[in-house]
């Protein structure tokens, strides 16, 4: 059983920050790392995504305010949440998405937002 391990979450004031990390098995390979977000009463959406090869991509909500980065030789990716709005509060999944199509989700982390 593979098993993503989030950290991170919490409770923050609008226009302040935030940094998840994800850590995954080494041994798997990766195409591409991903986090979600899920808020009450919505579906879960992308947020933002990184590849193997370093390209990234946003959701425009977003957009100049998160960033995405992996740690290959750590096997981690990490979200840095900037300027954060009380619309950014959910539940934030990791997830992964290997070479063979197979995907993993993490178990979440709350973040709240504060007006």
């Amino acid at each position: 059983q593979v098993q993503l391990v989030e950290s991170g979450g919490g409770l923050v004031q609008a226009g302040g920050s935030l940094r998840l990390s994800c850590a995954v098995p080494g041994s798997l390979s990766i195409l591409v790392m991903a986090w979600y977000r899920q808020a009450p009463g919505k579906e879960r959406e992308l947020v933002a995504e990184i590849s193997k090869y370093g390209n990234s991509n946003y959701a425009d909500a977003v957009k100049g305010r998160f960033i995405i980065s992996r740690d290959p030789a750590k096997s981690t990716v990490s979200l840095q949440m900037n300027s954060l709005k009380p619309e950014d509060t959910a539940v934030y999944y990791c997830n992964i998405k290997l070479i063979d199509t197979t995907v993993y989700w993490g178990q979440g982390t709350q973040v709240t937002v504060s007006s």
